[in-house]
C-alpha cells in the first residue's frame, strides 16, 4: 500500500496530500517488514526485562538472603528470550490492560 504524506506551504497555507517517494516508499516498507518489527519488540521486552532485574540486584547481595521465589522469577527474566521466541509471545509479555499495566505474570514480582 502506498503511504502518504502530507506537504504544506507555508508562503500559501495550503496543504496537499502526495504519495511517498519510491525511496520514502522502501524505507518505511522496510522499517515496518516482518522482521524488524519482531526485533523491535524483543529490544523492548530486554530493556524491560533489564529493569526488572535491576530492580531486584540487592538482593544477590551477600548480606541479604534471596527466596527461591526471587531467584525463579530472576532465573524466568533471563529465559525469556530462550522460552519466547516469536512475535505472538512477543505480544503476549508486551500486552497490557486498560491502565497501561503490563498484564503477562512473568512481569510480576515474587
Amino acid at each position: 500500500m502506498v503511504q502518504k504524506k502530507n506537504i504544506y506551504n507555508a508562503l500559501t497555507g495550503e496543504a496537499t496530500v502526495v504519495d511517498y517517494t519510491t525511496k520514502e516508499q522502501a524505507s518505511y516498507d522496510d522499517y515496518n517488514s516482518t522482521e524488524k518489527v519482531t526485533a523491535r519488540k524483543l529490544d523492548l521486552i530486554k530493556e524491560m526485562r533489564l529493569e526488572k532485574l535491576m530492580e531486584t540486584d540487592y538482593y544477590a547481595l551477600q548480606d541479604v538472603t534471596m527466596s527461591n521465589e526471587m531467584k525463579t522469577w530472576r532465573q524466568s527474566l533471563r529465559d525469556i528470550p530462550a522460552n519466547h521466541t516469536d512475535e505472538t509471545a512477543y505480544d503476549a509479555l508486551l500486552a497490557r490492560d486498560s491502565d497501561g499495566n503490563l498484564t503477562h505474570s512473568i512481569w510480576s514480582k515474587p
